[in-house]
């Protein structure tokens, strides 16, 4: 089992009010899905999605991933299972706007034991063929488009092979057209095996996933597969 959650709680302290992100969610995610995580401003998704992605900790209940409880380690081994064992796709796009899309996807390939510069910027040429921008290697972000920027992104997330693909919002920036494109790569992507967690609050880009989970005031209310 790839994902574990058991009685996720997250609570926060605000001033003198405490607030209840996440009560009591439980669900696994096997190897090779798709899911979607879906629910309002405030619903608690991104609180899980910064959970899932280790950025941040539960206040009870457990959190596994491949097996190990995440609650137990260290920042120095979070810091490496972020690098190694996940690849985040942000709303934002969070590219260097000086460097090259090329050198932007080589970047977690300097954190993840990948030596030599050439052999780094080979597999970032290759993860760029993938998503289907080989022709703008050389460009920077302030001369592409919105869409392309999400492509880079995605080569990104994808260059040090990890287990988990987490998405956040990445249509959100995004018009319609450009929007499907990038879902049909997701898609794609699936089909070739890799796992995907996308964190929407459209319902549309949702029922694009194969499996959806909502959430609302902490609480998983709906968890479904799409026929």
């Amino acid at each position: 089992m790839l994902i574990q959650v058991i009685n996720l709680q997250r609570t926060y302290q605000m001033g003198s009010v405490k607030v209840e992100a996440l009560k009591d969610a439980s669900f696994q995610i096997k190897e090779g899905e798709f899911v979607a995580i879906i629910g309002p401003s405030g619903s608690g998704k991104s609180t899980l999605m910064h959970i899932l992605g280790c950025l941040d900790q539960p206040t009870a209940g457990s959190f596994l991933m491949e097996g190990q409880d995440i609650s137990a380690v260290s920042e120095n081994e979070l810091a490496e299972i972020r690098n190694k064992k996940i690849g985040f796709v942000f709303q934002q796009f969070n590219l260097l706007p000086k460097a090259t899309i090329l050198q932007n996807v080589s970047v977690p390939l300097i954190y993840g034991g990948i030596r030599g510069r050439r052999r780094q910027l080979e597999l970032a040429e290759k993860a760029l063929q993938q998503v289907g921008l080989g022709d703008r290697l050389h460009h920077r972000p302030t001369e592409i488009s919105g869409g392309q920027k999400q492509r880079v992104a995605i080569a990104r997330a994808l260059i040090n092979n990890p287990a988990l693909v987490l998405a956040d919002e990445p249509t959100g920036n995004l018009d319609t057209k450009t929007g499907k494109e990038i879902m049909d790569i997701f898609r794609q992507l699936n089909k070739e095996g890799h796992t995907i967690i996308m964190v929407t609050h459209d319902q549309e880009i949702a029922e694009q996933a194969r499996r959806v989970i909502q959430i609302r005031d902490g609480l998983i209310q709906k968890d479904e597969v799409i026929a």
